[in-house]
């Protein structure tokens, strides 16, 4: 069992980023960044096949808080422990999702700089209902309010994102 434990660490972490020291909650945001990039870099830009991924990446992240929520509060002695930052993963995949991607390399760079400090800020101010869906029971509570931010960030990033690469 003491394997099956560590394993969960590790994905509840977001695979160890949530131990990482001063705000482990932006590490797992920039992990969660790193791989927009990649995925949109090695795809040639592709939009579908990058929201895809982002998409899929959300849907994964956000199950397994629901699933490991409980583990992650009885392991870490409290509601939304720090360490838990595979919710920052859900949330900053969702933020990414069917963003313009540009045409070049720094378009990429400007795009995946955005949603990072859209999600980041969002996430940190907790817009209503954010701040409500805290209060759910463990990994609900856990995840929901940061796909809320992800939301709004997601809105903000495609009005400020389409003008930008627009103009």
């Amino acid at each position: 069992m003491p394997r099956l434990s560590a394993a969960r660490k590790i994905l509840i972490t977001g695979l160890g980023t949530g131990y990482l020291p001063v705000a482990p909650g932006t590490w797992g945001s920039a992990a969660a960044a790193a791989v927009f990039v990649l995925v949109a870099w090695g795809s040639g830009r592709h939009a579908a096949c990058t929201s895809g991924v982002m998409i899929a990446l959300a849907v994964v992240a956000t199950g397994g808080c629901v699933a490991l929520g409980r583990f992650a509060e009885e392991t870490f002695g409290r509601k939304d422990p720090s360490q838990c930052s595979l919710d920052e993963w859900a949330g900053q995949a969702l933020t990414y999702a069917f963003l313009p991607l540009g045409a070049g390399w720094s378009d990429l760079l400007i795009v995946a700089a955005a949603g990072f400090v859209a999600f980041r800020l969002f996430d940190i101010v907790k817009p209503s209902p954010a701040q409500r869906a805290q209060h759910l029971p463990a990994g609900w509570g856990i995840v929901l309010d940061d796909l809320i931010a992800a939301a709004y960030a997601n809105v903000a990033c495609q009005l400020l994102l389409r003008l930008w690469l627009l103009r």
